[in-house]
């Protein structure tokens, strides 16, 4: 007998279910199905969004036929079904709402698509149907060895930086994916924002897009891996962050590009949890269809735990070095030259340097803070433990993603080259970096 197990990239859905149903006086219905999702060895779920005559017949007649089609081969093969059940809430009837809702917003139909169930099958038989077949290419990578050397990778940071580099490195080289991101949640506003990107023309660090919008927002906004494996029309990243970028519009440009492909044929978005909280989300994409299968999804939700994890160790790690391991700090150099204008506006803590945005929110109020403190008192060295604790630089409640946002500051501060630069110089010490003297406006 054929598992079900064997046909999972049957239900990828890039070429959808058939379902035959009949009625209680035995008249047949054929019709499409949205979703055929793989619950387990014997389960499949069915999208239920109308009370249509398929639904009617099988309130009625619980049995039911699936034609099920290899995308890749053209392999078809028929699953016997048996309705139990229709589930209203809980993780399965989540998790296809947020399928249905990342294919809604890449194909530009949110508000379209309502998902009111999900109809639980027993699979009673998986028959294939005679017919020729093409050859199923090999495996591009043995996942489980892709997933056991960026084990290793991760496990050997000793910081939330270099772990955030490594998660990127090993989908490059463990996986063979070329196109990857990482965005860190900032759940107080329901947005994410880039930390790092691999295979771009521009990292788009500092980079923004809410929650809902897109595979990416759509995985955060419901805390579940969202994959897209074909083109849909008039949808792309930058669109959907500039379309969610501010509740309230603001007067100077703030908009930094987003890093993703133009036109993805495949997506894959997993959400990076740790003791039940949203840290980010891992995100994939590829020119090719097809590109991220079960599999796929099944060792990268394995990567984004790990990372979740050693994210959450680092970060606790930092709360208890940064407490111990303060040094005295030591005055900056006085410098001469052209000053360089760098220009606060307090509305949404934004900052531009020499006339060109930089960042803003979380990140643009610590770094204002640092440079009013060291226009004030010389210094140049702090601490993270300084910015939690310290009244004086009057920062936003962060809590434990402090070490994310500084790694977001020090990047983009490194992208735009601008002459300021902050650098660690121990666990918990970093240094503010200036190259000319500074005129500082706060507006």
């Amino acid at each position: 007998m054929i598992q079900l197990e064997a046909i999972r990239g049957c239900l990828e859905g890039s070429i959808p279910a058939v379902l035959a149903t009949a009625s209680a006086d035995g008249t047949p219905n054929v019709t499409y199905v949205s979703q055929m999702h793989y619950v387990d060895p014997r389960h499949v779920a069915l999208s239920f969004q109308f009370f249509n005559k398929t639904r009617e017949n099988i309130l009625a007649n619980p049995r039911s036929t699936a034609l099920v089609i290899d995308p890749i081969s053209g392999e078809s093969f028929h699953i016997e079904l048996l309705y139990l059940r229709t589930e209203t809430e809980g993780a399965l009837f989540q998790h296809m709402k947020a399928k249905l809702a990342g294919i809604a917003s890449h194909s530009g139909m949110v508000g379209v698509f309502r998902l009111q169930g999900a109809d639980v099958y027993r699979v009673l038989g998986v028959e294939r149907i005679p017919g020729p077949v093409l050859p199923n290419p090999q495996p591009r990578r043995n996942l489980l060895n892709a997933m056991r050397s960026a084990s290793a990778r991760i496990a050997a940071c000793v910081d939330l930086d270099g772990a955030v580099d490594a998660a990127l490195d090993a989908l490059a080289s463990d996986f063979g994916i070329e196109h990857s991101m990482l965005l860190f949640a900032e759940e107080a506003c329901g947005r994410l924002y880039t930390v790092a990107s691999r295979g771009y023309p521009v990292t788009g660090v500092g980079s923004e897009i809410a929650y809902g919008d897109g595979v990416i927002g759509v995985a955060a906004q419901y805390r579940t891996p969202i994959r897209i494996n074909h083109m849909t029309m008039e949808y792309s990243y930058g669109r959907a962050a500039l379309d969610g970028a501010c509740a309230h519009p603001w007067p100077l440009e703030t908009q930094i590009p987003f890093p993703g492909l133009p036109e993805p044929h495949s997506q894959l978005a997993v959400p990076v949890l740790a003791h039940g909280r949203l840290l980010g989300v891992l995100c994939v994409e590829s020119p090719q269809d097809l590109r991220f299968t079960y599999d796929d999804e099944d060792a990268l939700v394995a990567l984004a735990t790990q990372l979740g994890s050693a994210i959450h160790a680092l970060q606790q790690q930092a709360l208890v070095e940064s407490a111990v391991t303060e040094r005295e700090a030591r005055p900056a150099a006085p410098l001469a030259g052209q000053a360089l204008e760098v220009r606060h506006y307090a509305a949404n803590d934004s900052i531009f340097i020499g006339g060109d945005y930089l960042i803003k929110g979380v990140a643009g109020a610590i770094l204002w803070c640092l440079l009013q403190t060291r226009a004030a008192t010389g210094r140049e060295d702090f601490s993270n433990r300084e910015l939690r604790v310290s009244p004086d630089l009057r920062l936003p409640e962060i809590s434990d993603n402090l070490e994310a946002r500084l790694i977001l500051l020090q990047r983009r501060l490194d992208e735009r080259n601008a002459g300021i630069r902050l650098r660690k110089t121990g666990r918990g010490l970093f240094r503010l970096e200036v190259d000319m003297p500074l005129d500082l406006r706060d507006l």
